[in-house]
């Protein structure tokens, strides 16, 4: 035998059970540390990898042996197609921007920053600041810690530049990142089946969020300014609708930013017909030419009701978000929080709020901004040189991603496929239509790892795409 890793003692010991009769007893670890010249820890994890994925038991003080099937025939668990009925949602199980890229593929499909654009060495020291506090192992109010709640409230007060009455922490609910965000607010005023307008391509969590809610979607064209609002007045006029989904700033996919004047005259017709606009800031960090200017901040009367989450800007693994609404809403709203997760983690919430009020924060979002700014231009640029027919109709002023317009007649499935099976991840386009989609997109992110290989990246997808003009 030659010296071996855990993958090539894994081989062996494949070969060997395949070999061997259920019940009989693997050899010693000793013998195999000596056959494979290996260490005893790389011989243990590849008996765990095994034990694992139930091809091998370990019984204590007797030896790790073959595992004897527990069933003559395969399970049959067909009964639950019948109990269960219908899913809530006929969506992927995962779906693409969650989606683990296999070693050496170019990825830009991810709706997460590379962990290089995060502040990790303050998110380090805020956790090993937050297990000394006492409000980390305490239950956490249901409403979230006062002091997150405040800072949060003070965050959207400082975006007003009008005379309004500020947002305070009572009006705050914090949740577990935004989706759980979104479902809650979504059950809370649409009742299960009626309408919820939505801009058209939308967020594709929003549309799973809208799916397990029970509330049909009504989509809303939208293009890189966002809706027309004259659209929106007579979606809500002829659904009955009492609310509408929307990203003013840096929508996701595609990187639209309404006008002041947009912004002022869809929340004028939500006024009117007293709906709630439901405003998903999740961009708020990612600004890079321009800054967020969220409606919450314009409205006096609790038509808006205010998402923002830290999950994306300061760790995946602090997933924390919050909440705005007035009135009667917000008592829902934390009512139907607390029913899902009765509270967020305390923890989490003192690390999320230390990292959001250190100094350095500001000088991370400001370093944030420029790497985001060189990543996006690069690849615009890339795609103008390498994947001309691939077009850009509007340069987003912040966020992570770039939605590209395909030529007409272009499959996008087929090309998504395509471009995997050269080493390049994107996103379809066709999952964020709500219904039909109104063209051929993709959706590339620019803050992924690696973007030195966005030429690389622009010219697989030109290759693509010239084997579906053939």
């Amino acid at each position: 035998m030659t010296n071996g890793s855990t993958g090539d003692v894994l081989t062996s010991l494949r070969r060997w059970v395949a070999d061997h009769a259920p019940g009989e007893r693997l050899p010693s670890s000793r013998s195999l540390v000596a056959a494979h010249h290996v260490s005893a820890g790389t011989v243990q994890r590849a008996v765990q990898t095994l034990a694992t994925e139930g091809i091998v038991e370990s019984r204590p003080g007797v030896g790790t042996f073959v595992r004897t099937q527990a069933r003559a025939h395969p399970r049959d668990d067909s009964w639950q197609t019948a109990a269960l009925r219908s899913p809530r949602t006929t969506g992927p199980l995962v779906a693409a921007a969650l989606r683990p890229a296999p070693d050496g593929a170019i990825a830009m499909h991810s709706g997460y920053p590379d962990p290089l654009l995060l502040p990790v060495r303050l998110v380090r020291s805020a956790v090993a600041r937050a297990v000394r506090s006492g409000d980390a192992f305490d239950r956490a109010p249901v409403a979230g810690l006062p002091h997150l709640r405040a800072w949060f409230a003070h965050e959207l007060a400082a975006t007003s530049g009008v005379d309004a009455t500020p947002p305070t922490a009572n009006d705050v609910v914090v949740v577990p990142g935004s989706q759980a965000g979104l479902t809650a607010v979504f059950r809370s005023v649409v009742p299960a089946g009626r309408p919820l307008l939505v801009e058209s391509p939308t967020y594709w969590g929003a549309m799973t969020a809208a799916a397990q809610a029970g509330v049909r979607l009504v989509p809303v064209p939208s293009g890189p300014a966002g809706p027309a609002p004259a659209d929106v007045a007579r979606a809500f006029d002829e659904t009955g609708a009492s609310a509408f989904y929307a990203q003013p700033f840096v929508a996701n996919p595609t990187g639209a930013t309404w006008s002041a004047e947009t912004a002022r005259a869809v929340l004028d017709v939500v006024r009117v017909r007293d709906a709630f606009l439901v405003e998903d800031d999740w961009a708020h960090d990612f600004g890079i030419d321009a800054s967020p200017r969220p409606l919450a901040a314009l409205d006096d009367s609790g038509h808006v009701i205010y998402l923002r989450s830290l999950t994306k800007s300061v760790s995946p693994s602090l997933r924390v978000a919050a909440v705005v609404a007035r009135g009667p809403v917000r008592q829902r709203i934390l009512a139907d929080a607390g029913a899902e997760a009765m509270y967020v983690s305390g923890l989490l919430q003192v690390a999320a709020l230390d990292v959001v009020t250190q100094p350095g924060w500001a000088a991370h979002r400001r370093a944030l901004r420029l790497q985001l700014q060189t990543r996006r231009d690069l690849l615009v640029q890339s795609l103008r040189e390498h994947a001309p027919t691939a077009l850009v109709d509007a340069v987003p002023h912040g966020g992570l991603h770039l939605w590209v317009r395909l030529p007409e007649g272009t499959d996008v499935g087929r090309l998504v496929h395509d471009a995997e099976s050269r080493g390049l991840l994107v996103t379809s386009g066709d999952e964020a239509f709500p219904a039909e989609p109104s063209g051929p997109f993709v959706r590339l992110g620019y803050a992924g790892p690696d973007p030195s290989a966005f030429p690389t990246a622009a010219g697989i997808l030109h290759a693509a795409l010239r084997v579906q003009e053939r």
